[in-house]
């Protein structure tokens, strides 16, 4: 193969012909192919299973399972990318209309002229290869975009939706083990106030300075931070119990009024503070995460009403 041709690319050959699959796979190997061989469909589909190959060549007429089945099994298997030259010693319109309609990419007939079937094979080998990159890319494209989308665009942190999807998925797996999944709703203390003072770009850098301690101060992989909205921020603690929670909450709100950010505007604080509130519950199937959302806002709201810049638990 030369230096524009894929590196290292593997070919399935199924044929009942032992003669053929001599021929074909030597030559094939020459170009520098990986040349899997199959004796009839039933191993054929056994070794594209296993193999994954880049490209399938596949006698038309066999016994047990002929050409035109095993295309459509590899249909059935969900397979639609993978390349199919068809061999085949029937060259009548129906017999191709037939190859095509199975799932073929291409066609070629018996004798088999080996230049021709080479060049053949590299063609498809080299639209596979693109096809794949550009799926590759696509794919990459597509997580680029979940991502942003799940991604609060001022802190970084993982926005609303990003939050309801993980908290979702931590409630079912926290279900599953009967394990206690924790919550915890942070507010910054008189954020109106902060930028009416100072003035709203001010007040999106004194956010962003508060996002980025919260995240500072979550030690686990599995735990979850984000913007819920406005000045309010959440924190999804799988595995962690009520006094793991309050724990973690303690650490939150010193870590935010040790910032020291000046708020001059503030009733509680020369400093700009959060009010916390908790919650854990071991999820079941008579409730929903709305449940541990509804206990950690209630005792979110105790702990404004109780004089902010604090810590207060309710269970859910």
């Amino acid at each position: 193969m030369n230096a524009t041709e894929p590196p290292f690319q593997r070919i399935l050959l199924v044929d009942d012909d032992l003669v053929v699959r001599a021929k074909v796979s030597e030559s094939l190997q020459e170009d520098g192919f990986e040349v899997i061989l199959a004796k009839n469909g039933h191993d054929g589909i056994a070794a594209y299973q296993e193999h994954h190959p880049d490209l399938i060549l596949v006698d038309a007429v066999m016994p047990i399972l002929d050409g035109f089945e095993f295309c459509e099994q590899l249909k059935n298997l969900g397979e639609r990318l993978t390349p199919i030259l068809m061999i085949t010693s029937l060259d009548d319109d129906d017999s191709v209309d037939r190859a095509f309609a199975s799932g073929a990419t291409d066609y070629i007939t018996k004798p088999i002229n080996l230049p021709i079937l080479r060049q053949r094979v590299r063609n498809l080998v080299r639209q596979s290869h693109l096809i794949k990159n550009q799926l590759n890319e696509l794919q990459k494209a597509n997580q680029n975009l979940q991502l942003l989308a799940n991604l609060d665009s001022l802190t970084k942190l993982a926005n609303r939706r990003g939050f309801d999807e993980y908290i979702q998925k931590e409630w079912d797996r926290m279900q599953r083990i009967a394990a206690p999944l924790s919550l915890i709703m942070c507010d910054v203390d008189f954020f109106k106030n902060y930028n009416d003072r100072y003035l709203h770009p001010n007040g999106d850098k004194c956010l962003i300075k508060v996002a980025m301690a919260m995240r500072k101060a979550i030690r686990r992989s599995g735990d979850l931070v984000a913007r819920y909205g406005g000045e309010e921020f959440a924190i999804v603690l799988p595995n962690t119990d009520a006094l793991g929670a309050i724990s973690v909450a303690e650490n939150i709100r010193s870590s935010i009024r040790n910032l020291q950010i000046t708020h001059e505007a503030s009733a509680v604080c020369p400093y700009v503070t959060i009010s916390v509130g908790v919650s854990t519950i071991i999820p079941n199937r008579e409730n929903d995460f709305q449940t541990l959302i509804h206990a950690a806002d209630r005792a979110l709201y105790q702990a404004k009403s109780q004089g902010r810049d604090r810590v207060t638990m309710l269970v859910a």
